[in-house]
């Protein structure tokens, strides 16, 4: 099964843990897209244009029909404003052809968010961004719990 990893990579940081994700997961058997491994880091850094959005939405949205997954990383004190389109994309597609798009799992790790878990609607998450997750999935709150659910995922029927 394919996973695309969503989610913010905006900082060595944030691309390592994504990284350590990817790597997790590929060694439980899984293709793992992550948008970026698909350009050269200096490409992004550049004011010249030289990769632009056009190419990047090209990609990315190649590699989200591509996946038979997602697993959308939370964290923050919102989603990252790419991570929900990329959630919105893989909905719909998941709700047009469940057998092929299995479905999005939502990871937070975030104890800012854990703090209100069962305390207010969706945790304090977006509650656009969890119904859409929600209609094929489930939010989870580690990457142990994330790789459960996309085994359930990739051995459903």
């Amino acid at each position: 099964m394919k996973i695309y990893l969503a989610g913010p990579l905006f900082s060595n940081a944030e691309r390592g843990f994504l990284d350590t994700i990817a790597a997790r997961l590929r060694a439980e058997g899984f293709e793992v897209f992550v948008p970026h491994e698909q350009f050269a880091e200096q490409k992004f850094m550049r004011s010249d244009g030289d990769s632009t959005a056009d190419e990047v939405y090209a990609v990315d949205l190649a590699g989200v029909m591509g996946a038979n997954a997602v697993l959308a990383w939370l964290d923050g004190t919102q989603v990252d404003d790419g991570t929900s389109v990329e959630i919105g994309i893989f909905s719909r597609l998941a709700a047009q052809d469940p057998a092929r798009y299995k479905g999005i799992i939502g990871l937070s790790t975030d104890m800012r968010v854990a703090r209100r878990k069962g305390l207010v609607p969706a945790d304090g998450i977006n509650l656009f961004v969890v119904g859409a997750i929600r209609a094929s999935g489930e939010v989870v709150w580690s990457v142990d719990e994330a790789v459960a659910a996309l085994i359930r995922l990739r051995d459903r029927p």
